[in-house]
């Protein structure tokens, strides 16, 4: 009765040191197998992008101290790509945790799900062949070929509110109109001026494009989940470390510094510019 006594007390104690151990969560062999699922776009040069060496970005950059404030180290983030059209579906579907993939904050957004942020904010212009000279206003994007990325606001917003006659051409992907762009099949692209810098500055597009220089809209990029969850606020201070620590900045210079990018001071959480 005794030894039962003993083996009962000592099993009770070996229980409470796993469970502590299983608790602590600054020791990482406890939580070796968790895992952050995080949506970023695989081709965007400067903002996210998929090599053979692994994922780069401002956009990434930023979700990975995100995520390491989250209590996740690099190996323990699986990225997943997420395309302009598909954002919504995969953060209702919970096939995401969060979403950093040059995802502007818009009304018709925020009423199907949350966003954490601003972390950039960025403005719409037009990428043009380098020998263009007819394009020096938007307006003279009426009758012009315009790319429109399936998903995107971008284009939509050129047509709706400053050349009604452009013509919309729908690619799958920015990278994808690029080819079009140079061959002449579309003559203009318009996105934001961080994604269309990245791409400019890519070695082997080096000369062949530029930016018109249009300020055409505020593009508040934030980070989007699943509406109703508590990681906004999470993310929210995350970001705003970021941000005091100097990080922020080195992620702007270290991804758009080569494309000669003028980007904008880092947005306060809340701040959207319309």
């Amino acid at each position: 009765m005794k030894l039962r006594k003993v083996t009962a007390a000592s099993a009770t104690v070996l229980a409470l040191a796993l469970t502590a151990t299983a608790c602590g969560g600054d020791d990482s062999s406890g939580d070796s197998d968790k895992k952050i699922t995080i949506g970023i776009k695989f081709d965007q040069p400067g903002l996210g992008q998929k090599t053979p060496d692994g994922y780069e970005g401002f956009d990434v950059d930023v979700a990975t101290y995100v995520a390491k404030k989250l209590g996740y180290s690099e190996d323990q983030i699986e990225w997943k790509e997420s395309k302009s059209a598909d954002r919504e579906t995969m953060l209702q579907r919970g096939d995401v945790d969060f979403i950093a993939a040059t995802y502007s904050i818009t009304p018709k957004r925020e009423e199907k799900v949350d966003f954490a942020g601003p972390y950039l904010l960025a403005h719409q212009d037009v990428l043009l062949r380098a020998d263009d000279d007819k394009i020096k206003s938007p307006e003279d994007l009426n009758d012009a070929k315009l790319c429109s990325v399936t998903g995107s606001t971008s284009a939509q917003n050129v047509k709706d509110k400053l050349a009604p006659d452009a013509q919309l051409q729908p690619y799958p992907t920015y990278s994808a109109c690029l080819p079009g762009l140079q061959n002449g099949a579309v003559d203009a692209l318009t996105t934001d001026d961080s994604i269309l810098a990245g791409y400019a500055a890519q070695s082997q597009f080096k000369g062949k494009f530029k930016l018109a220089g249009f300020k055409l809209t505020n593009e508040n990029y934030g980070i989007g989940v699943k509406k109703g969850s508590d990681l906004k606020d999470k993310i929210n201070k995350a970001l705003e470390e970021m941000v005091a620590d100097k990080s922020w900045d080195k992620a702007v210079k270290d991804n758009f510094g080569p494309a000669n990018y003028k980007n904008e001071p880092a947005p306060k959480i809340g701040d959207i510019k319309s």
